[in-house]
């Protein structure tokens, strides 16, 4: 029987082996291992000023569950987000809870994605007062994230979900972290714990959750990444069925690899053709979420409004799936149309301009 435990000596154990980042948020101590990450697909930023705070696993009623990762607006300007993390100590593994800070702490070395590599923060930045987005890590909307800019950073993916123990990531704190651990903190705000608590009462965000046995979702729950207080995060829309139903529920619209046709000038026009295409793609979407938003708000003032509710989700599936097809489309096009030509190709070799 899976049955955690907490002791004062378990803890003080625990926090022998844990980092400085870790003392003060030392909560519960699990025999059971985290199960392995899940691999997540970012919502597109609502707004300027969120920042993307990673899924986790947290533990409740003798079980795993997958709290998904959310956009979430910072308790103060320049805070950034320092993820919690598992970590073994004592012979059990202990949780130690995320908070906001000046400065991104010691999260465990776990490799969350979305610019959480490990160590740092890779995915934006704090400048005169406005946050930057890094376009090659988030999804945002251009027609609403002005501040933006694009590095590309290498990653190397593991889905360990721990550190230290067996199978854990063999990770310490650096000198820096340890000072980030020391400064002034803010827990969790309002809308992360309300996340939190939805996940919780989520049956199918558990890990013991009957699902598919097939190799893509055979040891994960079904999951959506979505912002608190959004539209995409209304009771019921924590999970879905992994086929697109909504616009939401989309893969993230992928940035073709940049350019490299040899000469300047015409790989900015079609850096800048790919990124118009991506702007208009995500308005088609974000268009086609409100009116099935709409349209479920307008069904649920209406008598008889379950059954009629199967129906309305076909349409809204069909509908989502034509506009996946037309996108894919459009991007297969502007590849095509972006390929170089034999001329050019003969001009790059030769130093000329096409």
């Amino acid at each position: 029987m899976r049955v955690p435990f907490i002791s004062s000596l378990l803890l003080a154990v625990g926090i022998l082996f844990l980092s400085t980042a870790a003392v003060a948020q030392v909560r519960l101590s699990v025999t059971i291992a985290p199960p392995e990450l899940q691999i997540e697909e970012q919502s597109i930023c609502p707004g300027d000023g969120y920042i993307w705070t990673p899924g986790y696993w947290a533990w409740s009623d003798d079980d795993y569950y997958w709290v998904p990762g959310a956009w979430i607006l910072p308790p103060e300007i320049g805070f950034l987000w320092t993820p919690g993390y598992w970590g073994w100590g004592g012979g059990g593994f202990l949780f130690n809870e995320g908070y906001w800070g000046t400065s991104v702490g010691f999260y465990g070395g776990v490799d969350y994605g979305y610019g959480y590599f490990g160590h740092g923060y890779e995915g934006g930045r704090w400048t005169n007062r406005q946050f930057y987005y890094n376009t090659t890590l988030n999804r945002v909307n251009f027609s609403i994230n002005h501040n933006v800019y694009n590095t590309r950073v290498s990653e190397t993916m593991n889905r360990v979900s721990y550190n230290g123990g067996a199978g854990g990531i063999n990770s310490r704190a650096t000198a820096q972290e340890d000072v980030a651990a020391r400064d002034r903190h803010v827990s969790p705000v309002a809308a992360q714990t309300q996340h939190a608590q939805a996940a919780r009462s989520a049956p199918q965000q558990r890990f013991s959750a009957p699902r598919a046995a097939s190799p893509a979702t055979a040891s994960a729950p079904a999951r959506a990444a979505v912002a608190p207080g959004n539209t995409a995060s209304r009771p019921g829309n924590i999970a879905r069925a992994s086929a697109p139903v909504h616009p939401n529920d989309m893969r993230s619209l992928a940035y073709p690899a940049p350019p490299n046709t040899g000469n300047p000038q015409l790989d900015q026009k079609y850096q800048k053709q790919q990124q118009q295409l991506i702007t208009t793609q995500t308005q088609d979407r974000q268009k086609l979420q409100q009116r099935q938003d709409n349209q479920h708000q307008q069904l649920a003032k209406q008598p008889a409004a379950a059954a009629k509710g199967a129906q309305m989700e076909q349409q809204h599936q069909q509908q989502t799936q034509q506009l996946q097809e037309r996108h894919t489309q459009q991007t297969q096009q502007l590849q095509q149309r972006q390929q170089p030509t034999a001329a050019q190709r003969g001009g790059n070799r030769g130093g000329g301009r096409p």
